[in-house]
């Protein structure tokens, strides 16, 4: 599957947060949301990623802008991953990578030789009325945050 592009509507999806509470887009409409795909809970990219959204929470709540976070990992790790690093936002479980599948970011990765498929770390910037605005490839974690919020101030 492709990564839909800026200008299209973002496809619709109802995941597990880290309570295992339902969470979907449509629930978020009226304000923008930053979709962010990561790999995996816990290890160094996706914790310096997570906690850079955390430090700059306070500019995105000025935005008014909602952040969801979503990887293949359970509801439960996602508890863990967001209590150990206090990260004041949801975390999305799609264990089936069916949503993954859907915004075109799972993906063949390589590894230490190794090939294998995952989540190609990619963020959408989606607008209130659900169309996406702005679409981040190849993320570099540490830097990423900031370049989010370059953006916004350009939307």
């Amino acid at each position: 599957m492709t990564i839909p592009t800026a200008g299209t509507p973002a496809p619709a999806f109802s995941l597990a947060d880290e309570a295992g509470t339902l969470r979907s887009l449509q629930e978020y409409r009226g304000k923008p949301v930053i979709l962010y795909f990561y790999p995996k809970d816990d290890t160094p990219g996706c914790t310096t990623e997570a906690c850079n959204f955390r430090d700059d929470y306070s500019a995105y709540i000025d935005a008014d802008v909602t952040i969801l976070g979503v990887s293949p990992d359970s509801p439960a790790s996602h508890a863990k991953f967001k209590k150990k690093f206090e990260l004041p936002f949801h975390l999305l479980s799609d264990q089936t990578h069916q949503v993954c599948e859907a915004y075109g970011v799972w993906g063949q990765k390589k590894f230490m030789g190794r090939e294998y498929m995952g989540v190609l770390r990619t963020t959408f910037l989606v607008d209130a009325n659900g169309v996406i605005r702005k679409v981040f490839e190849n993320v570099k974690p540490a830097d990423h945050s900031a370049e989010v919020l370059a953006a916004l101030k350009e939307a």
